[in-house]
């Protein structure tokens, strides 16, 4: 019996050093290191960079090198961009789990920015899809820059013509994560009801809108000066959350789709049908294990319910991007824009949309060069 325990108590021992490391490994961050000087002559742009893990004063703009196209690349000219919390969350490198891929100490990916709107600048010999002129938006890493590159066969999609280049931008990861949540995990159907808590936010508003647009009764959760707001994209009924509780109502809810996260999962399910949907969107911060609570609690839960109750995670597609500029197109979906910053001030963009207060998107306006030449 001795024997059993020490090799158990070894074995726990162990583990519980590898687990040690592992935090300590992840949750280290290295300085910052010098920019690296462009060689005299090269094309540049402007950009901002994130070379370590940090606030929003660990963000630089600078001068970095054009990109160039490859067969079936295209470069885009950025027109505007837009900040979501995606981009903070790789800023700081929170939550550590997230460094595995995001990079040890340092990000191993320095660019900023994924949804961009903008004009086609050049393509690759193999493009077929589209050509110079063309208006694009779309998602890609290093969006917070005067161009990018994105294979064509990727999140890129052409921009309606009645649409600016800032509506246009807001919409990438924000509208495709609404779109996703209803549709994909929510499998919302016409006719149903469904309560969008987080109304007024930058997925919100977009949730709103294509839920009525799939044919919905929507009901919207949001603070005392984002009602009418809400109301306005096209909410059935919209909860001031100071004033009232949506979770002690009389509704029954076929889908609820949570950006926010202030009530149990057991307050909701009052409020859900039997054979409700419930997907969460994002989660609270955290360093550590803070985020997946939320995902974990949901999953043993649903192991005991009827509800289905889980979490997601968008992923930026073009066919999506396509159908979500046919809505923009008919009017159906709009962006709303809270504030502009220009591309030079995008570490404060992040430091205010942070602050969780921003009323739909914060948008980056991005002066790009009118030549290539260096």
């Amino acid at each position: 019996m001795r024997l059993r325990y020490k090799i158990t108590n070894g074995i726990v021992a162990v583990l519980g050093i590898a687990i040690l490391a592992l935090a300590i490994t992840i949750s280290y961050t290295s300085d910052c290191e010098p920019a690296p000087t462009v060689e005299a002559g090269t094309a540049t742009m402007k950009a901002v960079v994130s070379r370590c893990y940090g606030g929003p004063e660990a963000l630089e703009y600078l001068d970095v090198a054009l990109p160039e196209p490859g067969p079936k690349d295209v470069l885009v000219k950025v027109k505007a961009a837009a900040v979501n919390p995606l981009d903070y969350h790789y800023m700081r490198g929170s939550p550590y789990l997230m460094r595995l891929s995001a990079g040890i100490g340092r990000p191993s990916d320095q660019r900023m920015g994924v949804d961009f709107a903008g004009v086609v600048e050049a393509v690759g010999e193999e493009v077929t899809d589209f050509a110079v002129g063309d208006e694009v938006f779309g998602g890609r890493n290093g969006a917070f820059a005067e161009y990018l590159v994105i294979p064509e066969d990727r999140a890129i999609a052409a921009k309606p013509d009645n649409v600016s280049f800032d509506e246009a931008a807001a919409i990438g990861i924000a509208a495709v994560t609404a779109l996703q949540a209803l549709r994909d995990d929510g499998r919302l159907q016409a006719g149903e009801k469904v309560l969008i808590n987080g109304a007024s936010g930058g997925v919100g508003t977009y949730a709103v809108q294509i839920a009525k647009a799939m044919g919905a009764e929507v009901h919207g959760v949001c603070s005392t000066r984002n009602v009418d707001m809400v109301r306005a994209l096209g909410a059935d009924h919209v909860f001031d959350y100071k004033q009232e509780d949506y979770t002690e109502s009389d509704n029954e809810y076929d889908l609820i789709v949570d950006m926010v996260g202030n009530h149990s999962l057991s307050a909701n399910r009052k409020v859900l049908k039997s054979q409700g949907r419930m997907v969460l969107v994002g989660g609270p911060k955290g360093d550590w294990i803070a985020p997946l609570v939320p995902l974990v609690k949901a999953m043993m839960l649903s192991l005991f319910v009827d509800q289905e109750i889980g979490a997601m995670l968008a992923t930026m597609d073009g066919d999506d991007l396509d159908y979500l500029a046919g809505l923009m197109a008919d009017g159906r979906v709009t962006s709303r824009i809270d504030t502009h910053y220009p591309l030079s001030e995008t570490a404060e963009a992040l430091r205010y949309l942070e602050t969780m207060r921003a009323r739909g998107k914060v948008i980056i306006a991005v002066d790009g060069s009118e030549s290539l030449t260096p």
